[in-house]
């Protein structure tokens, strides 16, 4: 089936705005975009008049965790929750997401490996959800931050048995815990957690299998000893120092700020639910973790963005509500909406198929009713989501419905 969306503003993710643009598609890619007074459609194509719409790249979130559902005490639901129904929690999330112009995802940390039970389903079409890309259990030293979704290890043997076993599962990324954080009781985010000789293991063993790692830090020097591990990306940056930024950016390190997690935590009042410890957490690191973020953009650090989903608050299917806070503290909208496509799926090394709209790609792609370059907000305005398109299907939206 060919598809042509006509006279559309195209924002393509090479940071380039086409007005009165055509994109024609034509089974799972993208065969042509262009001037819709240049670009010759074929007969018998398919087509959608899309006047006053904005055509963007699919989405993507680079740190997600599904088996979480923004309870404000996620900790104890998913230990107390049978895996079963973490499973199918996971599946509901999975779809919320896709439903909000998200096709991809990363999933950085699951209780068990029935992520990529998801993922196979997703896959062969057995259910709606975005792409995924899953760690499967973090890795954490013992006692460490994300043990509840995690697998905690001690030594260099532990840590290369841990990763081969993620690997073993299905991972297409590694995660490793290198701080203390916000939501495991007894942990502080700026205490580096797990020894220099475990993190470089665990980057070693996963380049093994041409798989990238993803390193938590809050703090400063858990994120220098991840950095110098050979870690690709730093999830939250949060207390980042300008030694960790010169760092990054030498061995361009990505920047996965997840500005949402402790932004909707913090949020949250005495007696809501979320234990004070957490709470008090959040509240403290708040501001710092904003300016850590304005630092890093002001300093041209790679960012891809992320939301941690699922943390308390923190909603699957409202993860654009990231675009607003990258844009609230520095970033214009088309920065933002370059971190969400192109620079994430550089990220996760997917970029050569999705993550632009260019020829060959994959076809998939957001069409929002409005200019989200005014207001980054449409984005998370479900209402003005008139498709999704995933590998050239209509999978949400009204478009879907037609």
């Amino acid at each position: 089936m060919a598809i042509a969306i006509q006279h559309v503003r195209l924002i393509d993710g090479t940071g380039y705005t086409i007005e009165r643009a055509t994109i024609l598609i034509r089974g799972s890619k993208i065969v042509a975009t262009g001037s819709s007074r240049t670009l010759t459609i074929p007969k018998g194509v398919t087509r959608i008049n899309g006047r006053g719409l904005t055509v963007i790249p699919g989405l993507i979130d680079c740190h997600v965790h599904l088996c979480l559902g923004g309870e404000p005490d996620v900790v104890a639901t998913v230990e107390s929750d049978a895996p079963s129904l973490t499973l199918l929690k996971s599946a509901r999330h999975a779809r919320q997401t896709l439903e909000a112009g998200f096709t991809t995802i990363r999933d950085v940390g699951s209780r068990d490996h029935s992520i990529f039970v998801l993922k196979h389903a997703i896959d062969q079409g057995v259910m709606p959800g975005p792409r995924i890309v899953g760690a499967g259990l973090a890795i954490c030293m013992i006692g460490g931050h994300a043990r509840f979704i995690g697998q905690e290890v001690e030594g260099i043997e532990q840590v290369q048995r841990a990763v081969d076993a993620q690997l073993a599962a299905g991972a297409g990324v590694i995660k490793v815990i290198a701080s203390g954080g916000v939501l495991t009781p007894g942990t502080s985010p700026d205490q580096a957690q797990m020894t220099m000789d475990e993190l470089t293991a665990a980057v070693a063993t996963a380049r093994r299998a041409q798989k990238k790692v993803a390193a938590h830090a809050h703090g400063a020097s858990g994120m220098k000893n991840a950095i110098r591990a050979g870690v690709h990306s730093i999830e939250h940056a949060t207390l980042l120092d300008d030694e960790a930024g010169e760092l990054m950016k030498t061995h361009g390190v990505y920047m996965v700020p997840t500005l949402s997690a402790l932004s909707t935590t913090a949020a949250g009042r005495p007696g809501c639910g979320i234990p004070v410890s957490a709470l008090d957490k959040a509240k403290a690191m708040t501001k710092r973790h904003q300016a850590s973020f304005k630092k890093a953009h002001q300093s041209g650090l790679c960012i891809a963005m992320g939301t941690d989903a699922g943390t308390p608050f923190n909603y699957h299917g409202d993860n654009a509500q990231e675009l607003e806070r990258m844009v609230a503290f520095g970033m214009s909208p088309m920065e933002a909406i370059l971190a969400s496509t192109a620079a994430a799926a550089r990220l996760i090394g997917i970029h050569d198929t999705v993550g632009t709209l260019m020829r060959g790609r994959q076809a998939d792609l957001v069409i929002v009713d409005g200019n989200p370059l005014k207001r980054i907000e449409y984005l998370r305005d479900r209402s003005r989501i008139m498709g999704v398109m995933q590998a050239g299907k209509f999978v949400a939206g009204p478009l879907s419905e037609g």
